[in-house]
Order: C-alpha cells, then structure tokens, then sequence
C-alpha cells in the first residue's frame, strides 16, 4: 500500500515499448501490481485467467484495437469485468466517446500527463469500492443477517428475529426490555412491520421527553378551551395512531397519574380528550420499551403492577452487544460500509487488530456506541483500511489497565510485605480476564495464549484451591 491506495491488479496494454515500460514502472512505484501485454489478444487471454481491478489499453494495438478489447472482456466477464482506462492520440477523441458509450470509465490523450494518469487511476479505484461497497449493502439485505434494519446472525438475534415474526401476529401490547443502545425501537419498528396494520401509522413517543403537564393532553387530545392556551382542539397521539402502531419509548418514567389512563385505554380501547365528555374507540397497537427494571419499579411503587402485567403481555428482550460476540464484525463492517458510503471514502477494509479490539470490549452502549466509534474511524481514517489508532481512546485502552469501567486495574498490584507465587499471580490474572470478557472463555483463552481445554483446567484447579469468583459462560 501506497499513498493510501490498496494494492491492486492492473492489466497494461500498450504495444509502444518505451512507453509501456515507463507506465509499469509508474503503477509498480505507485503500489500497484501491474501486468503488461502488447496486444488485445494477448491481454484478453491474460485477463481471462487473472482478476484485474483496471485495464489500462492503448486505443490503437496491432490487431484488435482497444474498443474492441473493451467489449470482448465485459462480454466475457459481465459479473467481474475490470474497469477500462483508455489512452488515445488527441486527434482520436471521438473514438474515445466511443468507448465511454461502451463502458469505459475515462480516457486520456497523448502525450500523457503523468500526475494526472495517477490521479485518474486512483478516482476509478475508489469509484470501484464504492460501487462494491453498494454491491455488499444490498447483498446483506438479502442474507439472513439483516431483519427490518437489525443485523445479526448471532443465535440471540436469530431468535429474537422468530420471536418478533410470531408476536407481530398478535394484537396484544408488547413489552420490550433492554439496555440503552441496543435497538428497542428497531424491535418495535420491526413487529409493527410484520403485523397485520403494517399499512398504518408507525409514532414513536419518548415518555421522558413531555413535560408532565402537557402529557395527558399529548397522548388523549384536547377540546378547545379546555385549558388555557387551548384555543383549538387537537387529537392526540392515541387518536393520530389510529390503525397502526404506538411505540412509547422510556415507559418506566411515564407519571403515575397517566399510567392509570394508559392502562384503561389497553383494557377497552377507548379514550376521552381533555375537556370532553365523550369517548372515542380506537384500534391502536401499544409496544412499548424500557432500560429499567420494571418489577423493581412496581417493587417501590412507582409503577403500576397491572400496567405491568397488562404490558407483559408478550414480553422480548433485546441482548446487549457484549452477549452477541458473533455479531460485532458484522455489525462492524456494516457500520463502515454505510458511514464510507456516505462520506465518499474508499474505505474497504478493518484490520485484524481492530476487529481484536472491538472483541475485547464491554460495549456499555451497545449498538449505538459501536455505530458511533466506527463512524468516528472512517471520518480519522487516512488509508484504505480502518486501524486501530483509529477508534475511541478508550477502546484502545490495555486489558489490564481498569478501562470500560470494570475492575479497579489493580489485579497485578503486588504489596511487598506480602509476596504472592507465581501461581497466585497467574489465578489472580486468568479470573480477572475472564471477568473482563464477561465469563466468554473462549475469548479468555485466545488473550490468555492457551487452548481452551487448559483454561478449563486451570479454572478447575482455581476453584478447588481458593473462593475466587469464577464467571459462567
């Protein structure tokens, strides 16, 4: 790699020795692996057996001319053809249109400017990741991997997409528990998009978002005059949801006084505005979410117990990333994808040491904070491969040095009135490892530079000798 540009495959054709040779030598010193044929013939049977990224072709060869090239190899090759850079004699610009109109992706005119020779060889390079990088995006969306804009192919995700499926298939509100991060309202998203009022509208309201004033008014709607500053009537949330789906985000923190009304309209379906004495019915799903411990909430009597248990009625649980290992890469190179996209980065790679790092990590904000680090690389990222200088700080940060908020980083810290054995020292170190990964021992084992088999040794001979707290997993 070069200048940031990837290593790639060019195919030069050119029957002008002196310069074929100046413009190998260009693409070699450049970083690429470049490849030189004096005819069309030759260089078709040459790009038949080898994968070229670019075929850079004279339009004037002994034999078949470059245009003609141009079409043998993209009808031979229309999956996987390699890009066309033609370079004619400056009388010759008609037939260069020509071979724009057939696919080529440019063409330049003697006598060559060399700087920009390169320059046009790295913008049809990029163009070319990008276009595989839309190729990639689109092949997700027809694997298993993706659901409704969540990826995952994980076992929790997997049965996270079948539970979504079948519960969309009821009327029943759903209840939909996980950290912050993890996607709660792309589950929601997802089951109203596998329901039956698909068709309908999809609202989404934060209940820590209102002002508790304004929440009754919000959700029921309002008759003119029914409190000052009403000067007209409105319908609200409930009523504009009509036929679809109502999402309410942070349900823990809706107030006592509108849990009681909330849990009357899921018991009958109807409503009454603020101001009205008449009600209203109406057919409208509720799924709603939370980060908080809903039971511990009812335990302290700040949520209703039968809102509770009419919520539960189908209930899901959306795993945090740190439960979810096999979908970290994946989500990833799924993330950079999108954010190289978007910033017009030729950005096609993540490095072996990132993708370690990303593995040793906690995650405590899930999806989101993974989506945010990798937008955060692309946007720092100098080359044609995400590094590992180029996530968060603490990210990067040492096993053993107390980040992500786990462990004190003392674990080696020795006192020298108080010498432990190696041994010790060693237990002391495998558990704490194996805290850190949150009790994967497979991780545990690859960090630790032993087999599994010894870790589960070792761990059984720590259990046997001492009261060290040993994780499951």
């Amino acid at each position: 790699m070069k200048d940031g540009v990837k290593v790639t495959r060019v195919l030069l054709v050119e029957d002008d020795e002196a310069l074929g040779s100046l413009l190998h030598e260009e693409l070699r010193d450049a970083g690429h692996k470049p490849d030189l044929a004096s005819t069309a013939e030759k260089a078709l049977s040459m790009a038949m057996a080898e994968i070229y990224d670019v075929i850079v072709s004279d339009l004037r060869l002994p034999g078949a001319d470059g245009l003609a090239l141009l079409k043998k190899v993209r009808n031979a090759l229309p999956e996987t053809a390699p890009d066309f850079l033609m370079i004619t004699a400056f009388g010759s610009v008609a037939r260069a249109v020509e071979c724009l109109k057939a696919g080529a992706e440019d063409f330049l005119t003697k006598p060559l400017d060399l700087e920009h020779f390169h320059l046009t060889i790295r913008r049809i390079l990029e163009k070319r990741a990008l276009r595989s990088t839309i190729a990639d995006l689109r092949q997700m969306e027809t694997d298993k991997t993706v659901f409704h804009g969540m990826y995952g192919r994980s076992p929790q995700m997997l049965r996270l997409f079948r539970q979504i499926t079948q519960i969309a298939q009821a009327d029943g509100p759903v209840l939909i528990h996980g950290e912050s991060g993890t996607g709660k309202e792309l589950v929601a998203r997802a089951i109203h998009m596998e329901s039956h009022c698909a068709d309908g509208p999809f609202l989404v309201v934060n209940c820590a978002g209102i002002p508790e004033a304004l929440l009754e008014s919000e959700f029921f709607g309002h008759t003119a005059g029914s409190f000052t500053g009403a000067q007209a009537g409105r319908e609200g949330i409930f009523a504009e949801a009509e036929g679809g789906t109502l999402f309410l985000d942070e349900i823990g923190d809706m107030p006592a006084a509108l849990q009681a009304k909330v849990l009357r309209m899921l018991q009958d379906g109807k409503i009454r505005p603020v101001g009205s004495n008449q009600e209203r019915q109406v057919r409208v799903r509720i799924v709603a979410a939370t980060n908080h411990d809903l039971e511990q909430r009812v335990s302290e009597g700040s949520f209703r117990e039968d809102l509770f248990f009419r919520l539960e009625t189908f209930a899901l649980r959306v795993p945090p990333l740190r439960e979810r290992e096999d979908d970290i890469e994946l989500l990833a190179a799924m993330f950079l994808q999108q954010h190289a996209l978007r910033l017009e980065k030729p950005i096609r790679g993540i490095h072996s040491s990132v993708t370690e790092t990303l593995r040793n990590y906690s995650f405590p904000g899930n999806v989101r904070e993974l989506n945010n680090a990798i937008e955060r690389a692309v946007v720092f990222c100098g080359g044609r491969e995400l590094l590992r200088k180029d996530l968060p700080a603490r990210m990067r940060k040492d096993i053993t040095s107390g980040a992500n908020g786990v462990g004190d980083g003392k674990v080696l810290m020795i006192d020298d009135h108080s010498l432990p054995s190696l041994l010790e020292v060693e237990n002391r170190y495998i558990t704490h490892v194996l805290e850190r990964v949150s009790g994967n021992k497979r991780r545990a084992a690859e960090i630790l530079g032993i087999g599994r088999r010894t870790l589960y040794r070792r761990l059984t001979e720590i259990q046997s000798s001492s009261a060290s707290y040993i994780p499951d997993g």
